[in-house]
């Protein structure tokens, strides 16, 4: 039994590019938990706000355009994919997945209307305990009382080059240059944004992706899983 202030809930947030996806599934699996890919539904958000052309300064209008929004979230076809997602029934599983939508999910991030609406629907799949969620805030704002919380970091340099292999897997020219400036933008708009900036849960264990392998990352946080098992 977890006592009742904690959730059975694994939180692990970071910074784009350090792994926190792949290393979430495997978690997840090895658990026999949820996965929660909260960086996916920002990312469905901003697409279609993109699509209906709504200026992110209104939030009115943002409010809006949300009010009946439907998100669904897909088992990723095999452990190294992404999760699907399906936006008011339609698949956009690949539409969100490129690097200009991730800059318009950072900026759409920092719309409260955004963040309460999607907060609220993050906390009601986890009210029944037993996932693993993966943001820049699940440790912080969405489940502030889950029994284990990690923090995942690694270089822009080499999270820059990860990103630049995965797009070039799927056939994509890559500018690494222009890649690795977003990249630092991207840190740079989360860390200082007014809602639920991206930061280390106080009660968080810190991981480096950059020095470690996934095999090694995933057994030190099953370790500190099992360590603090109650």
């Amino acid at each position: 039994m977890f006592p009742s202030h904690k959730q059975e809930v694994v939180t692990i947030d970071g910074p784009s590019g350090v792994g926190k996806s792949t290393i979430s599934r495997r978690i997840a699996s090895s658990l026999s938990f949820t996965y929660l890919d909260t960086g996916a539904m920002y990312r469905a958000v901003a697409l279609k706000l993109k699509n209906d052309n709504i200026d992110l300064e209104d939030e009115g209008a943002v409010r809006e355009s949300l009010v009946n929004v439907s998100l669904q979230l897909l088992p990723a076809n095999q452990e190294t994919g992404d999760v699907g997602v399906l936006l008011d029934g339609d698949d956009v599983s690949r539409e969100i997945r490129n690097p200009e939508i991730a800059m318009v999910a950072s900026a759409v991030s920092a719309i409260p209307a955004v963040r309460q609406k999607l907060t609220v629907m993050q906390q009601e799949i986890g009210k029944k305990g037993r996932i693993v969620a993966e943001g820049r805030d699940t440790g912080t704002v969405v489940f502030p009382n889950a029994a284990w919380k990690f923090y995942l970091d690694a270089a822009p340099e080499i999270r820059m080059q990860r990103r630049a292999d995965q797009l070039r897997l799927q056939g994509k020219q890559v500018d690494e240059e222009k890649l690795l400036a977003m990249i630092v933008k991207r840190d740079h708009d989360d860390q200082n944004r007014t809602i639920a900036p991206l930061c280390k849960a106080e009660d968080a264990h810190t991981i480096d992706t950059g020095v470690l392998t996934i095999d090694g990352v995933v057994e030190a946080m099953l370790r500190e899983i099992s360590r603090h098992s109650v």
